[in-house]
């Protein structure tokens, strides 16, 4: 918004501010959602420049993310079983949102056991294994190529034997446009349900400049396991990460993790 800043409020002036919100991702369909609430409000306080428009849209952003019907919270429930489950395409950085995780619900004092459920990428178990020695967790993994749903199953196990306060799912990366893994995903979600209610997150891990094809890529994995949260990474190597105001507009889903 920077070069237009101090000019009047013109007709040029409000196709700049859309243009510079879908430079930042934020799709098109949103951000006129966005500008056609920020006109009415333009209107109600009489604005005349480019810079009380542009505090108006950091305002509807705002109460866009800050909607208080939502939950936005990572939910732990004290004598229950609590389960996270981490899902993302590939890259996106799954294994070291959990390693961030688990360090930060470690310093609460919760007892963690991680869940190698990432089989088909070399080392993803040996990355997971150093975030579980930094952090004072427990890790439960198998051999390279072996049966994920196996290693989740051992993990609630696990965490059963040991009275854990929750368990953290690294899942493999996938395609969404890849039917037969994202129905291993589902049968991954399936294990976890047959302890009843013990499914508490499952979080989809996005990286910031991905652009419209997150929007896409929050669809397939809620059809396929129920996100209930975003995981916003690399966001501090990007300007745009617009793509979660799209997510949470039109998907209703909420950023739970920076």
């Amino acid at each position: 918004f920077g070069r237009i800043r101090g000019r009047a409020l013109d007709d040029d002036t409000w196709d700049e501010i859309e243009e510079a919100l879908l430079l930042a991702d934020v799709g098109l369909p949103t951000a006129r959602r966005i500008l056609d609430a920020v006109r009415v409000r333009a209107r109600e306080v009489g604005a005349a420049d480019a810079d009380t428009a542009i505090g108006l849209v950091r305002e509807e952003v705002v109460a866009l993310l800050a909607d208080t019907e939502t939950d936005r919270e990572l939910r732990v429930v004290p004598g229950e079983p609590n389960v996270w489950m981490f899902v993302g395409v590939n890259g996106v950085g799954k294994t070291t949102t959990i390693g961030k995780l688990a360090a930060q619900q470690g310093r609460e004092g919760r007892r963690l056991v991680l869940a190698a459920a990432d089989t088909f990428r070399a080392a993803a178990a040996d990355q997971l294994a150093l975030w579980a020695e930094r952090t004072g967790a427990r890790i439960v993994r198998g051999q390279e190529g072996a049966d994920p749903g196996s290693i989740v199953f051992d993990a609630m196990a696990a965490a059963g034997g040991r009275s854990a306060d929750l368990v953290l799912v690294d899942t493999a990366g996938r395609l969404h446009t890849k039917l037969n893994l994202m129905e291993e995903l589902s049968k991954l979600r399936r294990i976890v349900d047959r302890t009843e209610g013990a499914c508490k997150e499952v979080i989809l891990v996005i990286d910031a400049s991905t652009g419209q094809n997150g929007l896409v890529q929050a669809r397939q994995f809620t059809e396929a396991v129920e996100v209930t949260g975003i995981a916003l990474t690399k966001l501090d190597g990007t300007a745009k990460g617009g793509i979660v105001l799209a997510i949470r507009s039109e998907l209703g889903i909420p950023v739970k993790v920076v």
